[in-house]
């Protein structure tokens, strides 16, 4: 991975609260592993940064080696990574995931 890559990536998970790497786009997602996730933060009303891995290669390796993670979407939350689709949903349906995003701030108590 290139350092301008990584720089990219670091300034994303920075810049924005919750941001998910993904096939395709929020309104569009390319998969259906990235449009469970988008659907779960949806459903919470969470606003998130959705970046297409599919429209930049480089990206969409240097993610996986950034995280040591090899799958796509990946989710980060306050500049933490969560993990991926099957993270998310079981975080969501023990309700850990409303419990962090409270914690965080990112969505009413």
């Amino acid at each position: 991975m290139s350092d301008a890559v990584a720089d990219r990536i670091r300034s994303l998970i920075a810049e924005h609260d919750v941001v998910l790497f993904m096939k395709g786009v929020a309104g569009a997602p390319q998969c259906g592993f990235s449009n469970l996730v988008v659907r779960v933060l949806d459903h919470l009303d969470v606003p998130f940064k959705d970046v297409n891995v599919l429209a930049d290669a480089e990206l969409r390796q240097g993610i996986k080696e950034f995280s040591d993670w090899p799958t796509i979407p990946q989710l980060y939350v306050g500049g933490e990574f969560l993990g991926g689709s099957d993270i998310v949903k079981e975080m969501f349906e023990t309700g850990e995931l409303q419990t962090l995003l409270r914690e965080k701030g990112l969505i009413a108590a």
